[in-house]
């Protein structure tokens, strides 16, 4: 049952692939031989294709004139082609839940067909290494050397490089141990950054054990494969490999009819540019590898060397391995004579070297027949040597193997670069690809060799798209100028290499819908166009501009910034959206000169290009590489997290919002140094307006980012709370302000402590590195934005020595102190221009407000004119008119933004809604009153409306400490209550129904249904329960009647008796689950609510606190009704004498010259010194120390291995010393015995030599 309900779940998945799948038998061919072309040693059962006669069809028995005059069998004269009938996907019954793919073809099949239906329609990835194993097929015993090659070395050098192995894929010989490697390192690579290994089988079909399981006209989703008996080597496939081509000859039981379909294969496959779309540097790089081998695959070895394929030959493996390596090792002095004959000018070898190698073949392959075809094809790979590369592995660890083979592919390559080329730019292009920073910092970027800007342009475009972050910063630290690199038309480039499918591609492709003016309407496909198709595209975005990505940018930052890159298109003048669409096509259909100039800002520019596609290492980087470093994190956290709101994948949203949790902690904590290095410089830091973010501030880009652990840092509470305070002493007491917002001439008193300049003078001089001159701070208010001491002082852009330093705000730049005020007049702007006197202003008249308001609706609420309306409500209409008047001054007269960006920001705050509901209510509720008809509707509206009034106060207590947070929990508790309406709702609903129609037989009174269904069970909860009614027992005194007339004029009906003991059953139920279920689940849900809220509350109420000091920050002084005078006085300054605002920007200060390069600089160094300490814990850590120690460990085995080497060595050297002292005793004696001639002096003895060797140690 539970196969069949696996089935049954997988059954649109396999409909889809085979609806998918359905054009292969189309282009794809299988070969059926069509000649029977008689095996003259099976006495006429067996063709020579290795079938028997049964097997043939009657075509191909019915040509007997042309059976007898043929001798050889030849695949392309004696079969034909029919719709392959093997294709889908395989499952290995028993021995793997896993589905491979398999495809049967013809071996004439064009290469690029089947490697487009692997990387498209299978969805293998496509290779940055094919590595093609050869020779070790049948039931050749391997070596454990070689298994261990095979394992440790080419495995987990492919898996580090994303590679394909391309064997037989049978589970017998070399294919069945790269099969159990490549399933063994997939078990152990846990991590997902390591690329997938790709093993790739190519087999003869004829030779497949159990084929005919295989064979599905339709296709296979999947076929059951049975492998029997799989402890031992058979031609059965290997379940470990993903892909299987089962090349078809329309031979059987033969072997190599798969060699030449392979050998094209890995020719075009070497073509083919490694890369997301192609986009690589290099083209895939293929090697072959040589493991054992017949002298049969001599003809093969020699063809491939003939296409500048390189080899990698497995010395000590066995048969044409040995072979090589013996003629390339031991014959590499020969020389070859050039001779000058008629010929076709190639080179012809000499006779003594021709001798030589046939000696090695004789010795090698005794029992050859063809021995001189075998000597000729020696000489042929032996003029091709410089792409070989002889491994020899019993004597090498297999833990470098990845280096071999890179200089295996590196030392081919440069047989094939021309001389204009550095001879290291095919190694580094390797490297790069296959993402081995090790060997290009150990081999290429060790000091001795010099990079120029040229050679490292490809590699790395090559390293940015396809996301390898430390080659980026290998490149950028040894010769990449990143200003000469980044052009606006790479930016764009880099944009159009965005994988399709995320969600960064969706929002380019409707940019450029949008811009193009046609429907998003791609044409799709027909796969076998799409197969048979040679030419690659470049990818799916390749009209993107800078125009789509600066739409895109402000779709995700809203009105924080001004829109990115509209200076590069020429669009900063032009606020229409359809003009700008305009001005694009114009531009981009010329000469698009914009492309050939630098990117303004280049790290900030690739910064939001990895953000964008959730790069986490790469965008740290550039994050580390940009300026601005705060203010670049929290933009980072703003762009992620807006990103992650329309991400539909769980997974890529959660990574998402853990990047954007990041960079907000590095904002938070590079803020912290610059706070605890320079007090004032941090604050200017927080308002400093940035010319890279679009002119925005940490403090705005912050409150966009919803950065609540940056905002609850203290050093921006420390910046709020003196901007809340003005120049005012922090720790005032608030009764102090009542006593002196009641009489205002205690402010020149000493009962409220004002900041003085002494202490200003003071501050500065502990900070010698600050060389703002003090100035009085009374006389600068207006000059900043805020006027208390710490950050107003900022030097003016290029002013010299003797000149006034002032602040610059755009568009006022202050070139000249202005004139000191009295001190009346500047203690008087002191005290009430503080932004929590202004506060503390409107919370006592907005008191006041609901004390006439209510006053009126209790007390003085007239009847309609010519009666009423009384005087008080004559001036709570005034009232509400202030209030309407300094709302639309909130919405439309402040702020640098344009109207619709105005009035949707006014619109997403929450207390703005609220403000919107009471004045709509209000004035409806006035306009009711005004008329006798509606005036009841009117006091009503207007009763509602005083609810709304009193509720704004939540909103004004926010400010406080200790109630602030708390007003987050109860708004936070709300959301649950809703929940629980509903839970309360559906029970309420079902109770109430079920009682009302026990207890009475028929009420048509709509008013005592809605009542009894829903009011009364409602008040059960809280424990009004009429016993009397609902129970028949007890008595009633309520009149009532039968009679269905007068229950219809109005009467109340009498309870039905019989079913009243249902009625009291459903009672009880209903307050055991309201009563005790759902209250203490509602409970339940409140304290998990406080739990998790109560830790987090004070960073919630630092993060809101922002939003209503801005507010407070921008209000005139005086509250409404007063306001009213502000509002005049405001309209004479700004239309009448034309007077600039000071206050239209929040917070944003200006620096420009040498005030910015200093603050930047000294924001940098504030960055580095992090980073570092950072580095310091890092590598300080035990994970660190571990990886350290295992370095270490490995170096310890690598010399101990190279030891024993030498030991092996010496063993051998020692043998041949033996060898030769007796060989010389044995002359020695010779000489001795002979009577030739006589020695003047006997043979030394061994007792003389001792003393002589011990004395020369």
């Amino acid at each position: 049952m539970r196969d069949t309900g696996g089935e049954g779940g997988e059954g649109d998945k396999d409909g889809k692939s085979e609806k998918d799948q359905s054009w292969i038998p189309k282009i794809i061919k299988k070969r059926v031989c069509t000649t029977f072309v008689e095996d003259s040693f099976s006495n006429g059962a067996l063709c020579q294709c290795g079938g028997a006669r049964d097997a043939h069809a009657s075509v191909a028995l019915g040509d007997y004139f042309s059976t007898a005059i043929v001798n050889h069998w030849d695949s392309a004269q004696h079969s034909s082609e029919y719709p392959t009938d093997a294709f889908g996907e395989l499952q290995f019954a028993g021995a793997s839940k896993r589905h491979s793919y398999f495809l049967r073809l013809s071996w004439d099949t064009p290469p690029s067909m089947v490697y487009t239906l692997m990387t498209a329609h299978w969805g293998l990835p496509a290779p940055n290494l094919v590595v093609s194993v050869v020779g070790g097929e049948g039931r050749t015993k391997v070596k454990t050397w070689v298994r261990e090659v095979l394992r440790q070395g080419l495995v987990k050098a492919s898996q580090s490089t994303g590679a394909w192995i391309l064997t037989a894929g049978m589970r017998e010989g070399v294919g069945r141990c790269v099969g159990e490697a490549v399933r063994d390192h997939a078990t152990a690579a846990s991590s997902i950054s390591l690329s997938k290994v790709v093993a790739l089988g190519i087999a003869p079909w004829g030779l497949v054990h159990n084929r005919q399981q295989l064979v599905n006209p339709q296709g296979s989703f999947p076929a059951k494969y049975y492998v029997q008996n799989t402890s031992r080597d058979s031609c059965c496939l290997d379940n470990n490999y993903q892909a299987f081509l089962l090349v078809d000859d329309g031979s059987v039981g033969r072997r190599g009819g798969e060699k030449g379909f392979r050998a094209k294969l890995e020719d075009y496959i070497s073509h083919q540019r490694t890369g997301i779309w192609g986009s690589g540097s290099i083209d895939i790089p293929v090697l072959c590898m040589l493991v054992s081998g017949k002298a049969s695959m001599l003809e093969r070895v020699d063809l491939s060397l003939k296409n500048s394929m390189p080899w990698l030959v497995l010395a000590g493996s066995g048969g044409l391995a040995d072979f090589l390596s013996d003629v390339l090792d031991n014959l590499s002095t020969a020389q070859v004579v050039q001779s000058s004959s008629e010929g076709d000018g190639e080179a012809s070898p000499s006779v003594d070297l021709k001798d030589r190698v046939a000696e090695r073949v004789k010795k090698h392959f005794p029992s050859e027949a063809e021995s001189e075809k075998l000597v000729e094809r020696a000489l042929s790979i032996y003029q091709n040597r410089d792409f070989i590369t002889i491994y020899h592995g019993e004597h090498e660890a297999p833990n470098d193997f990845d280096t071999v083979l890179l200089k295996a592919l590196v030392g081919a390559s440069k047989q094939r670069v021309s001389v204009d080329q550095s001879p290291y730019n095919e190694e580094l292009k390797l490297a790069v690809t296959w993402n081995r920073v090790d060997i290009a910092k150990s081999e290429l970027f060790n000091g001795d060799i010099h990079w120029r800007y040229e050679d490292l342009e490809d590699p790395m475009t090559d390293a940015l798209i396809n996301d390898k972050p430390q080659f980026v910063r290998l490149f950028t630290e040894n010769g990449l100028n990143i200003l000469d690199y980044l052009t606006y038309r790479r930016l764009e480039s880099l944009y159009r290499s965005v994988a399709d499918g995320t969600v960064l591609f969706q929002l380019l492709q409707r940019r450029l819908v949008e811009r193009l003016g046609t429907a998003a309407t791609v044409p799709t496909p027909n796969p076998q166009d799409k197969v048979a198709s040679e030419n690659v595209l470049s990818g799916p975005g390749s009209e993107i501009s800078l125009f789509e990505v600066a739409g895109v940018l402000e779709l995700l930052m809203g009105d924080v910034c001004q829109p990115f890159y509209y200076d590069a298109l020429g669009l900063e003048q032009i606020s229409s959206k359809r003009r700008a669409l305009r001005h694009v096509s114009k531009l981009l259909r010329g000469d698009c000169v914009y492309r050939e100039k630098r990117c303004l800002y280049p790290w900030a520019s690739l910064f939001i290009w990895a953000v964008l596609q959730n790069r986490s290492d790469m965008a740290t980087f550039f994050w580390e590489m940009a300026g601005e470093s705060v203010l670049s994190a929290l933009s980072g956290c703003k762009m992620l997290r807006e990103l992650s709101k329309l991400e539909g994948e769980t997974e890529t949203k959660l990574s998402m919002k853990e990047l954007a949790q990041r960079f907000e902690n590095l904002a938070h904590d590079v803020f912290s140094s610059c706070y605890r290095s320079n007090e004032s410089r941090s604050f200017t830091l927080l308002i400093r307006k940035s010319p890279v973010w679009g002119g925005t501030t940490c403090l705005q880009m912050g409150t966009g980012a919803d950065a609540r652990l940056f905002f609850s840092h203290d050093g921006v509470q420390s910046l709020l709370s003196q901007i809340w305070w003005g120049d005012m002493e922090r720790n005032t007491e608030v009764w102090k302000l009542l006593l002196t917002f009641f009489c205002p001439v205690l402010c020149y008193t000493n009962l409220i402590s004002f900041r003085k300049q002494d202490d200003y003078h003071q501050e500065q001089e502990g900070k010698p590195n600050e060389d703002w001159p003090g100035r009085d701070s009374d006389s600068l208010y207006g000059t900043t934005i805020f006027s208390f001491s710490d950050i107003k002082h900022i030097d003016a852009d290029e002013q010299g020595s003797h000149s006034p330093r002032t602040a610059t705000i755009k568009g006022i730049p202050h070139s000249r102190r202005p004139p000191k005020r009295p001190f009346i007049v500047s203690r008087w702007r002191q005290f009430w221009f503080a932004p929590v006197t202004s506060f503390l202003g409107n919370v006592l008249m907005f008191f006041l407000f609901l004390l006439l308001f209510a006053y009126v609706l209790l007390v003085d609420f007239k009847p309609p004119p010519p009666s009423g309306p009384a005087i008080t409500e004559y001036v709570l209409y005034f009232w509400v008119f202030t209030i309407v008047c300094e709302e639309i001054r909130e919405t439309f007269f402040l702020g640098t933004m344009t109207l619709r960006q105005r009035i949707r920001v006014y619109i997403q705050d929450v207390w703005n809604k609220c403000d919107l509901i009471a004045v709509t209510l209000f004035i409806i509720g006035v306009i009711c009153r005004m008329f006798k008809w509606s005036h009841g509707f009117g006091r009503e509206v207007l009763c509602v409306d005083y609810m709304v009034f009193t509720l704004r106060l939540i909103h004004i207590f926010a400010i406080h400490k200790q109630l602030g947070p708390k007003i987050i929990i109860v708004g936070k508790m709300m959301k649950d209550i809703f929940f629980f309406l509903f839970f309360l709702g559906v029970w309420l609903m079902a109770y109430g129904v079920a009682n009302q129609a026990l207890l009475y037989s028929y009420d048509p009174s709509l008013d005592r249904i809605f009542r009894r269904v829903f009011y009364r069970p409602y008040l059960h909860i809280f424990g009004q329960i009429p016993v009397e009614e609902m129970d028949v027992g007890k008595t009633w005194d309520m009149a009532c009647t039968e009679n269905v007339t007068l229950i219809e004029n109005g009467e109340e009906p009498c309870r039905v008796l019989y079913s009243n003991w249902l009625v009291v059953i459903l009672l009880v139920v209903y307050l055991l689950v309201t009563n005790i279920l759902l209250i203490n689940l509602l409970i339940a849900m409140f304290s998990n609510t406080f739990s998790e809220v109560q830790a987090n509350s004070d960073i919630y109420w630092k993060f809101q606190r922002y939003n209503l000091i801005v507010q407070y920050h921008s209000r005139p002084s005086l509250a409404p009704p007063f306001i009213i005078l502000s509002h005049i006085n405001l309209f004479i300054k700004r239309n009448i004498r034309k007077v600039p605002s000071i206050k239209i920007h929040h917070f944003v200060l200006q620096l420009t010259g040498k005030a910015a390069n200093r603050l930047m600089t000294w924001e940098t160094i504030q960055k580095e010194d992090f980073l570092t300490a950072q580095n310091k814990i890092q590598k300080s850590s035990d994970s660190e120390r571990l990886k350290r120690m295992s370095v270490k460990v490995d170096g310890v085995v690598k010399h101990l291995t190279e030891s024993r080497d030498f030991d092996h060595r010496l063993r051998t050297l020692e043998n041949e010393m033996e060898y030769c002292s007796n060989a010389l005793s044995w002359i020695v004696d010779t000489l001795a015995q002979s009577s030739t001639f006589k020695p003047p002096r006997p043979p030394p003895t061994l007792r003389d030599v001792v003393p002589c060797s011990s004395s020369s140690t």
